[in-house]
């Protein structure tokens, strides 16, 4: 089938174009809440595989983003394994979660949150703090029973 040319076809392609970016300018204007339940309930389904930290700023503050990028980078040239030793999210190698309760709360520029949930039935609680970056709601930390990312990476808070 030809593609379409002219007027349209350029009309159409900057719809779907327009209908693709969405979600990240909603994204951009999400509550903390609202980004914490996106990352997290995703890990309910039993089959997922977990979210793309490697694909740091998606999810972390511009800081702790390039020294996760940073350790990755080096991991790869040295090859070997980096630093982070699991999904960062569920401070876990393996998981099946459920019982997931997201909190978050604050003020307009940061806020924290509380993530509960049990992996293969054990209970699990972690601290997230989150800052307001002009690409949207970022973790700025994430403390566990194995310390902090930010500890982890020796990243002072900000």
């Amino acid at each position: 089938m030809p593609v379409p040319a002219g007027r349209s076809s350029v009309l159409n392609r900057r719809a779907v174009a327009a209908v693709c970016l969405l979600p990240f300018a909603a994204n951009a204007q999400q509550s903390p809440q609202g980004f914490l339940q996106a990352i997290y309930e995703p890990y309910l389904k039993r089959d997922f595989k977990g979210q793309p930290y490697t694909e740091a700023a998606r999810f972390f503050a511009p800081d702790l983003a390039r020294a996760i990028e940073r350790d990755m980078r080096l991991a790869k040239q040295y090859r070997q394994p980096p630093t982070l030793d699991g999904d960062p999210f569920v401070d876990a190698q393996e998981w099946q979660i459920s019982d997931l309760v997201v909190r978050a709360s604050g003020s307009s520029d940061s806020a924290t949150g509380v993530v509960s949930f049990a992996n293969f039935g054990k209970p699990k609680r972690l601290a997230v703090d989150l800052v307001r970056t002009p690409a949207g709601w970022r973790i700025a930390d994430i403390a566990g029973s194995s310390g902090s990312l930010r500890m982890l990476y020796k990243v002072k808070s900000p």
